[in-house]
């Protein structure tokens, strides 16, 4: 089964193109023998749920005040040392400023090493209000990619399109990603090769998906070689207590080249096919799961080193009074796994992420009603 995904990312990877250019087959074939060896020891236990009790609270409240965090990002193992931030960090964004206006947040905080301290590491802090979203990620040629949508008043009808902020590690603004393709980007995710990546960004202004592939050098930035809209369709609407509704959470599956996109408003989960290589728009794609009993508005959304899929929920859609801030763990062919609440009351959950290396893995998930994040540390998945 193992060779045989190999095989075909192989096959996937001769035929592709992506503006004419074949992708290149040595890169994808070493990154999936990489990915193998951080998964193989868990493929047998996809039978089992992945989520266990947390295990450490850690504040997020920025030096200077931010609040209502979103995005949750690992520093990779890879990542240069010598900057801010080093492997195995974990890295928040913030959307809110102090003033607790929604779209207003300026920071990104550095928790680790944190644990028991009574603040965060301030990283990265936006000359201006930018209402940092849950898409945050990190490039392990040494750069962090975070989401923006600024509000000047606190409400998604008066909010910018956004962007999306490259930073280096010594937490420097060098880049800025914007036009017509970004669109209040709410999430995004990553597939890392190194010099080249992936990076699927969820628009919560037009409820589409876009493809933006990326040129990646240590000395020369990051740059959008081609951008493609893979998805549409989703809803989206403006919503008074959670700033937007549409689709948030993105897990890009290698192996199967499918996009799995969790959309909020549309209260599913969506499997997106050949989405590396594609060059046209598949509309919201085949759900994959959805489920009135356990699912209220799915956000952030990651892949558990067990191969399912674990979800936040946002409690303004479909919302119950005895499941709320719920994180949702369910395989891809759509069963319910389990469930666990980060907070007693409505709209604590948002944000996700999982690491894994040697055998163990770390799940950090953010709790935007306190505001703090809970991590789960060297579990055996």
């Amino acid at each position: 089964m193992i060779g045989q995904t190999i095989q075909k990312v192989r096959m996937r990877s001769a035929q592709g193109s992506v503006g004419g250019k074949s992708i290149r087959v040595r890169s994808l074939i070493i990154f999936a023998g990489l990915l193998l060896l951080l998964t193989s020891s868990t493929v047998m236990a996809q039978g089992f749920p992945f989520l266990p009790p947390p295990v450490e609270t850690v504040t997020t409240v920025a030096p200077n005040g931010d609040l209502n965090p979103y995005g949750v990002a690992f520093v990779p193992p890879l990542f240069p040392k010598g900057g801010l931030i080093s492997p195995g960090d974990i890295l928040v964004s913030n959307f809110n400023a102090s003033s607790n206006l929604q779209g207003s947040g300026t920071t990104i905080i550095d928790v680790v090493g944190q644990v028991g301290a009574p603040s965060p590491i301030l990283y990265f802090q936006s000359a201006s209000p930018a209402g940092l979203t849950t898409a945050l990620n990190v490039l392990r040629a040494g750069y962090v990619l975070v989401g923006n949508f600024p509000s000047p008043d606190g409400t998604c009808g008066s909010a910018a399109p956004g962007s999306i902020i490259v930073i280096d590690r010594n937490g420097n603004q060098v880049g800025n990603i914007t036009g017509p393709s970004i669109q209040g980007p709410w999430d995004a995710t990553l597939f890392d090769l190194g010099t080249t990546a992936k990076y699927f960004v969820s628009n919560a202004v037009t409820g589409t998906v876009v493809r933006l592939d990326l040129k990646v050098s240590a000395t020369g930035g990051v740059t959008v070689a081609h951008s493609t809209q893979i998805a549409s369709g989703y809803m989206h609407a403006c919503d008074p207590v959670t700033f937007v509704d549409g689709p948030t959470g993105l897990v890009y599956d290698p192996f199967k080249n499918v996009l799995y996109v969790a959309s909020s408003d549309d209260n599913a989960v969506y499997e997106v096919p050949n989405a590396a290589e594609t060059l046209s728009d598949h509309g919201t794609g085949r759900i994959i799961y959805q489920d009135p009993a356990h699912l209220h508005g799915p956000l952030g959304m990651i892949m558990a080193p067990n191969g399912h899929l674990i979800a936040a929920m946002n409690d303004s859609i479909n919302p119950n009074p005895d499941e709320p801030s719920e994180l949702v763990e369910f395989t891809v062919t759509g069963q319910f796994v389990k469930q666990f609440s980060v907070n007693p009351a409505f709209g604590g959950s948002f944000g996700l992420a999982v690491t894994t290396s040697g055998g163990v893995s770390k799940f950090a998930a953010v709790d935007d009603n306190v505001p703090d994040i809970l991590v789960w540390g060297q579990l055996q998945p």
